[in-house]
C-alpha cells in the first residue's frame, strides 16, 4: 500500500490531467451558494444569498501529447452576477525527463491553495493574504514548464510567465510578459501516518500600479472608497513577492476517511508598492489553519490571519492592519456534498475597512467528473 504522501503526490502530479487519460472528454459541474449575515472587510462573499466560485469544465485528450481543460465560472460580485472563462489551457502528457508544460488561461501554483478552486477549500472565504495580494484566485493567460525529480522525496520546481493583467489590471506601461513565477515543492512521509510538504514561491511584477491606487485621489489620501470591501485582482500588489507554505496531516495508519488532523501556514511579503516605496515599505500577510476530521461526515476547523499593508499617502505611507479569526463546521455526506457553517470576526486600525463579525452557511454540490484534490 503506498504511503499517505505517496499516494497524494501521485494525485498532484495527475491534476488537473487526470481525466486526459481517458479516451474521450468527461464534464463536471459546481454549485457553490452562501448565505452570510454580511461581507467581511476585503470580502468576495456578498451579504445575504449569493453565488460562490461555480463553474462548468471539461477536460479530456488532445490526440496522444496533449490533455486540454477549460472551465467557466460564474459567481455574484458586488450583487450582480458574473461570468467568465476560467481555464482554457493545452498541457503535454509524455514528455521525457520528469518534464511537463503548459499554455492558456490557468492558475498560478504559487501558494497552497492558488491552484485549487474556491469552493475546494476548507472554508467559505480565501485567506486574507489571497483576497488581497492574487485577487482571491489568480489565473492568468502564460506558459509554465515544471520539472518532477525522479527521487523517493517529492521534488517539484517549476518556472511560469504571464500577461499579468488579470493580477494587476490598471497599471503603468510595462514590458511583456508582466509577471513571471519560479516555485519549487518538496514532501515526503514520516511513517504511515504522517506526511507534510512545504513550498517557496517568488514572484516579479513588471506591472505597477497606477499611481492612484486604491481610491486615493490626493496626495494625501483623503478619498478612501469602499475598494477594499471587494474588487478583481489585486488590491495590494508590488514588484517581487515571496510566499512560504508548509503543510501537515496526520491520519492513523495513513487512512484519513475517518479521522485526519491537517495544519497549514502560508505567509507572504510583498516589496516595492510602488517606486516611492522604501525596503520598509512593504505588505506582509500570513495565516494558520487546523482542520480536524473527527469522523466520517463531519469536520471542525479554525483559522488565524493577519494582514498589514503600506497604504500610498501621495509621497509617503501609511500602516494599516486588519486580523480575522474563523470558525467552522462542515458536514460532508459525500464527496458530491458540503455543508458548511462558519462565524468570522475581523478587527482593523489605521483605515482598513472592518464589518465585526459574519455568520456564513455555504452549500456545494458537485456533478459529474472534477478533479482529484492534490495534497
Amino acid at each position: 500500500m503506498l504511503k499517505p504522501f505517496t499516494r497524494l503526490a501521485v494525485v498532484a502530479l495527475a491534476v488537473p490531467a487526470a481525466h486526459a487519460q481517458t479516451d474521450h472528454w468527461q464534464w463536471g459541474a459546481v454549485l457553490d451558494v452562501t448565505a452570510s449575515s454580511r461581507a467581511l472587510g476585503l470580502a468576495q462573499r456578498n451579504q445575504g444569498l449569493a453565488l460562490g466560485h461555480s463553474d462548468v469544465s471539461a477536460s479530456g485528450p488532445v490526440g496522444k501529447a496533449l490533455s486540454a481543460q477549460l472551465t467557466a465560472a460564474v459567481h455574484t460580485h458586488e450583487g450582480n452576477t458574473e461570468a467568465e472563462l476560467e481555464e482554457a489551457w493545452l498541457q503535454t502528457r509524455s514528455l521525457p525527463w520528469g518534464l511537463q508544460a503548459r499554455a492558456g488561461r490557468f492558475a498560478s501554483q504559487l501558494g497552497y491553495l492558488n491552484e485549487q478552486h474556491p469552493h475546494a477549500d476548507d472554508f467559505v472565504e480565501r485567506p486574507l493574504m489571497y483576497r488581497a495580494f492574487l485577487g482571491g484566485h489568480w489565473n492568468d493567460d502564460g506558459l509554465r514548464l515544471n520539472w518532477t525529480a525522479p527521487t523517493p522525496m517529492y521534488l517539484r520546481l517549476g518556472a511560469e510567465v504571464f500577461r499579468g493583467k488579470r493580477l494587476v489590471e490598471h497599471a503603468e506601461p510595462a514590458s511583456s510578459p508582466g509577471v513571471s513565477v519560479l516555485s519549487a515543492r518538496l514532501g515526503d512521509d514520516i511513517g504511515a501516518s504522517h506526511s507534510w510538504q512545504a513550498g517557496f514561491a517568488l514572484v516579479q511584477n513588471r506591472r505597477q500600479q497606477e499611481a492612484a491606487e486604491h481610491g486615493h485621489e490626493d496626495e494625501h489620501g483623503d478619498d478612501h472608497g469602499d475598494e477594499h470591501d471587494h474588487g478583481h485582482g489585486a488590491l495590494y500588489s508590488g514588484k517581487r513577492m515571496q510566499v512560504w507554505e508548509v503543510t501537515w496531516k496526520w491520519a492513523p495508519d495513513g487512512n484519513n476517511s475517518q479521522r485526519q488532523l491537517r495544519v497549514g501556514y502560508e505567509r507572504a511579503v510583498v516589496h516595492k508598492p510602488n517606486h516611492l516605496a522604501t525596503a520598509a515599505d512593504r505588505h506582509v500577510a500570513d495565516h494558520l489553519a487546523v482542520v480536524w476530521r473527527f469522523s466520517h461526515t463531519w469536520e471542525v476547523g479554525t483559522r488565524l490571519e493577519r494582514l498589514r499593508v503600506a497604504e500610498p499617502h501621495g509621497d509617503h505611507f501609511h500602516s494599516a492592519r486588519l486580523r480575522q479569526t474563523s470558525l467552522m463546521l462542515a458536514y460532508k455526506p459525500g464527496h458530491m456534498q458540503t455543508v458548511r457553517l462558519q462565524v468570522a470576526k475581523q478587527t482593523g486600525s489605521d483605515g482598513l475597512a472592518t464589518k465585526g463579525h459574519s455568520v456564513q452557511l455555504q452549500y456545494v454540490l458537485n456533478w459529474g467528473a472534477h478533479a482529484a484534490h492534490s495534497f
